[in-house]
């Protein structure tokens, strides 16, 4: 695959899981970093995220987990519950992963990741979760 294929296949693929966040990451690099944001399409979404042996839903619970356990990435822990929200996780499942990640993260990190889940539970009106 050329590099612009994995370029295009990143795109769509981003694009397919979370609509509008290609554009976004582009926007929000472009001036500082466009080599970075070119490296997250490309790489991280033509390259890894399109292979086919995890579904998005799987990846998303992954990325979530990762996310909790390195602890101050909340701006990326939002996106990445948005996108969990977009490919088929539920709030609840969401919360049982945080609550998981407790055990292994510590608590500092699984309640600084739920406080990011409830806010974007909030903005898509899902709160209180498991009565919705």
């Amino acid at each position: 695959m050329t590099e612009e294929e994995r370029y295009a296949l990143g795109l769509d693929t981003m694009n397919a899981v979370n609509e509008g966040s290609a554009q976004k990451v582009l926007d929000g690099l472009g001036d500082i970093a466009p080599d970075m944001a070119r490296q997250i399409v490309s790489w991280g979404f033509g390259e890894i995220y399109s292979r086919p042996a995890l579904v998005p839903r799987d990846r998303q619970l992954l990325t979530i987990g990762m996310l909790t356990a390195m602890g101050g990435c909340e701006p990326q822990l939002e996106l990445h519950i948005g996108t969990a929200l977009n490919v088929g996780l539920t709030p609840a499942e969401i919360v049982e992963a945080l609550l998981q990640s407790a055990g292994y993260c510590g608590f500092p990190k699984a309640l600084n990741a739920t406080a990011v889940a409830k806010k974007v539970f909030g903005e898509r009106g899902l709160l209180p979760v498991g009565e919705a």
